[in-house]
């Protein structure tokens, strides 16, 4: 039997009328049955029931604040399969992670709408769910309607252009010719004017100048000629030609700006992933910026990573948690401008460090990084690396970082400038610890390891005195590492 919706509504009429509704679309057909009393005649109607086709449609669902469209990467149900509340269907790509989605309701899958490889936008339907057996044909039909629907229509045919016209012969030119002075006089003509009118045999001294000053022109020599200028007048037509120049396109310039491809090169298009990256960079260009370097000394740092290292501790957990702290005192760094008129100071520090994947660039978030000890944040930090390589970061797990963090030091990169993630107020860039050599106050000469700390920062909230003195404080603490392990 059929479930109905807990919205009820009572219409108080004497044949006292029910509806049920899902929520379904109202484009949906309607089924009705009526109740008939045993001990009455059929002409007493007692009761009448109107209850909503149920077949609803799976939409595509907006798994991020940033997603536009997705992309079904597999199918976990086939069609005719019996779904349950709360189990998966399909596993779709947004444009951070991979992401199961499950059916808010029971039924049958009776239609796939979007197949797996394919993409639709946010909100639109990607499967059909009927609730019985008996609703499946109805169901196919709809997915069918809804599949030519978001079919986009053929482009009409363009009407061929029309024929120009031949241009008409220039008498004129003849008779400015002939109305030349002709006592004698300094001829003034350009060179490429003098070898057109050689090479149409005009006599130069008969061709009256329109140029600067009586200055001939190369458009004065070709009507002299009797030949329409190339520059303002399309070119004559022989009687004879049966076939005329089509019109030229108004866009010129655009086509030549779109080269072909080198031959041999392959055209890939982005992934999801890589289109949301591109579209955040390009943001980004729309926050003034400015950058400030500082070297910081890393001697204790490694002496400590030494220690914590069997213990699962990553030299990333280790700048993420100093960064958290230098944070704490400088407020101003964490905070957020998004509409440049106002910005917003962040009750949470939350570290977002960059983690290159494949096929793309994502920032797994260390919520509160500040409140957590350095051994339970290396443990949460490893946890997000294997969610995001495996595409199963959760949307809080990716886009509520108020800081960002990005380590090439690793791959010995001495130093680097970032760019700053849109709807974040800096993020550091950190290059690799090198042996150098310094001298200190008394003029001796010693080597320490040192590594050049890079920080971008929107130049609305956050000013050169305010990153300068974060900077310090986060020296202080690399400097002196034991405070990270309380």
């Amino acid at each position: 039997m059929a479930s109905f919706s807990p919205f009820l509504s009572k219409t108080p009429l004497s044949n006292s009328a029910i509806s049920f509704s899902s929520s379904v679309s109202t484009s949906l057909p309607w089924k009705s049955f009526t109740y008939f009393s045993a001990s009455k005649s059929s002409s007493s109607r007692q009761r009448i029931f109107t209850v909503q086709s149920k077949i609803r449609e799976i939409f595509m669902p907006a798994l991020s604040s940033t997603m536009t469209e997705g992309k079904i990467v597999s199918w976990i149900k086939s069609e005719g399969d019996v779904l349950s509340k709360g189990e998966s269907v399909v596993v779709v790509e947004s444009d951070k992670a991979d992401m199961d989605v499950e059916t808010f309701y029971d039924g049958i899958l009776a239609a796939i709408v979007v197949p797996e490889g394919e993409t639709a936008p946010v909100g639109a339907p990607i499967g059909i769910l009927a609730e019985s057996e008996e609703e499946i044909a109805e169901a196919k039909a709809k997915a069918a309607s809804s599949g030519a629907t978001s079919t986009p229509p053929q482009p009409a045919a363009s009407a061929p252009a029309p024929t120009p016209t031949p241009a008409a012969s220039q008498p004129e030119a003849k008779k400015a010719a002939e109305n030349a002075p002709s006592g004698p006089r300094k001829i003034v003509a350009t060179p490429y004017a003098k070898k057109l009118a050689k090479q149409h045999k005009v006599d130069i001294n008969s061709v009256v100048g329109t140029g600067s000053f009586g200055r001939i022109t190369p458009e004065d020599v070709e009507k002299a000629a009797g030949i329409a200028p190339s520059k303002n007048v399309a070119p004559s037509v022989a009687p004879t030609t049966t076939a005329a120049t089509p019109a030229t396109s108004p866009k010129p310039a655009a086509a030549a700006a779109a080269l072909p491809p080198l031959p041999g090169s392959t055209v890939v298009p982005f992934t999801s992933m890589q289109a949301a990256v591109s579209k955040n960079m390009v943001e980004s260009l729309t926050v003034p910026t400015f950058r400030v370097g500082y070297p910081i000394s890393t001697d204790a740092l490694d002496a400590l990573y030494e220690k914590v290292k069997p213990k699962g501790v990553t030299m990333t957990a280790l700048l993420a948690k100093a960064a958290a702290m230098a944070l704490v005192q400088h407020p101003v760094v964490n905070a957020t401008c998004k509409d440049g008129k106002s910005f917003t100071y962040n009750s949470n520090i939350n570290i977002a460090v960059a983690v290159a994947i494949n096929g793309g660039l994502i920032t797994p978030v260390l919520q509160d990084a500040d409140k957590l000890d350095l051994y339970l944040l290396s443990q949460k930090w490893k946890e997000l690396v294997e969610k995001a390589r495996s595409k199963q970061l959760q949307p809080h797990e990716y886009n509520s970082g108020t800081f960002t963090l990005s380590n090439l030091g690793m791959f010995g990169v001495d130093r680097f400038d970032a760019i700053l993630p849109p709807g974040q107020g800096a993020i550091m860039a950190v290059g690799a610890s090198k042996p150098t050599v310094v001298a200190d106050a008394d003029g001796f000469f010693s080597v320490k390891s040192k590594m050049l700390v890079n920080v971008t920062a929107d130049h609305r909230i956050i000013y050169g005195a305010d990153l300068a003195a974060f900077l310090q404080t986060f020296s202080k603490i690399v400097e002196n590492p034991e405070s990270l392990t309380l």
